[in-house]
């Protein structure tokens, strides 16, 4: 069901369930500006409570006063739903960039390519060319890039130098070679972790392998290049490559000493996890680009900040962002909270002069969205379940392929 269809399940209910997001108030600084309004500012998850260390900075440049509102992940969904129905809301929101195109054809997001044209600091060319195409939508602009994400390849230096790659596997060839190579040292190990619960993984893997996902409004998740790019996954799993399901197992465990699982993919939030969690390994881990089949295309995640359509600060949102969307303040963003900068001239700076950094800029250049379509998320997780048939439940795989296409093809076009 699209945003659209749904908002109107939400009408009777918003002026209730507005007020409990005053409730999420993590950090927040609160006093009239000239015109006796303060700018309302709703991000998402534990980060946001540094940015009011960001925004003295900001009020005591402009004048303008703002209230930050910090809304947990699991909740902010339903939370936007009701600030769409309600047109109560924020004046500046933080927005997944897999969300964008669900609200933006619901109408919460103001048009901002007027403003990004008179603006240096905003400019569509500062920014990684992934992070604007989440923006992007019929020619317009409805958000100015955030935060940039992108999945590398964390491996174990000295294991994959025990197995022959000590800068880890560069083909899809040599990864399964890597992983097998680990699964042989005994008994309760394995080469990597396939988390069936990542639904990125796989649209990745399938681009890899050439597929373009959907095209013209239709979904090629049953042709061979989907196909293929998802039984390279599953075939980890059943040589017993990679574990079945989740072992319940924390990065501590797995990653440390001989190291259960040895190589996963995941995003750059993990080195702070190891280098907080597993300090027996410091020095004998690395991240590499994604291996590559007909090339190695990660996702391009992270967030986008937008002005909400009903905001009645529209101005002094835009001045908000624009601030945000300098290169030293998305430096020191990146200090305050690991996120990765998205305007490209940030990452001539020294702060990033590491093989970690140099890595993951490498690959955000050859990183992509998911699709940008409102049906995305529901296509997604539809997948999960039919990828878990296939590893856990024994089904074949083009048949559970054939299937997912037929729903995501009724999704397409209900």
């Amino acid at each position: 069901m699209k945003l659209l269809k749904k908002i109107g399940l939400f009408t009777l209910s918003a002026t209730l369930m507005i007020g409990g997001l005053t409730g999420c108030a993590a950090d927040s600084k609160k006093s009239g500006n000239e015109k006796g309004q303060v700018l309302k500012i709703w991000g998402m998850g534990e980060e946001v409570k540094q940015l009011s260390k960001m925004t003295d900075k900001f009020t005591e440049e402009t004048g303008i006063e703002v209230d930050i509102q910090s809304i947990p992940w699991a909740n902010a969904h339903d939370k936007l739903l009701t600030a769409v129905a309600s047109k109560e809301g924020p004046d500046v929101l933080q927005m997944g960039t897999t969300w964008m195109a669900e609200f933006q054809e619901a109408g919460a997001l103001t048009d901002l390519t007027e403003y990004m044209k008179d603006s240096d600091t905003m400019n569509p060319e500062n920014f990684f060319e992934g992070s604007v195409n989440t923006t992007l939508f019929d020619g317009k602009y409805y958000g100015v890039p955030w935060a940039a994400e992108t999945r590398v390849l964390y491996y174990r230096t000295d294991l994959l130098a025990d197995v022959g790659y000590p800068e880890g596997p560069k083909t899809w060839d040599e990864l399964e070679d890597a992983a097998k190579k680990l699964t042989e040292r005994g008994e309760g190990k394995y080469g990597i972790s396939i988390d069936a619960n990542e639904q990125s993984l796989g649209f990745m893997f399938a681009r890899q392998n050439g597929s373009a996902l959907i095209k013209d409004n239709k979904p090629l998740f049953d042709q061979p290049e989907f196909v293929e790019g998802i039984g390279f996954l599953t075939g980890l799993i059943e040589k017993g490559y990679a574990p079945k399901q989740n072992l319940g197992i924390e990065v501590n465990q797995s990653f440390s000493g001989d190291a259960i699982l040895p190589m996963f993919i995941s995003g750059p939030w993990m080195a702070k996890t190891i280098n907080d969690t597993v300090p027996d390994v410091e020095g004998k881990w690395a991240v590499a680009l994604l291996p590559a089949k007909e090339n190695n295309i990660s996702s391009m995640g992270g967030s986008n900040l937008t002005v909400f359509e009903h905001s009645k600060m529209k101005e002094e949102a835009v001045k908000f962002i624009e601030f945000m969307s300098r290169s030293e303040n998305q430096i020191e963003w990146m200090k305050l909270t690991n996120a990765l900068p998205v305007v490209t001239a940030a990452w001539d700076s020294e702060d990033f002069n590491d093989d970690f950094y140099k890595v993951l800029r490498e690959q955000l250049d050859n990183s992509e969205p998911m699709p940008l379509i409102p049906e995305f998320e529901e296509i997604a997780q539809t997948y999960l379940k039919h990828f878990e048939q296939v590893v856990v439940g024994g089904a074949d795989l083009q048949q559970e392929m054939d299937s997912f296409n037929e729903k995501a093809e009724a999704l397409l076009n209900k």
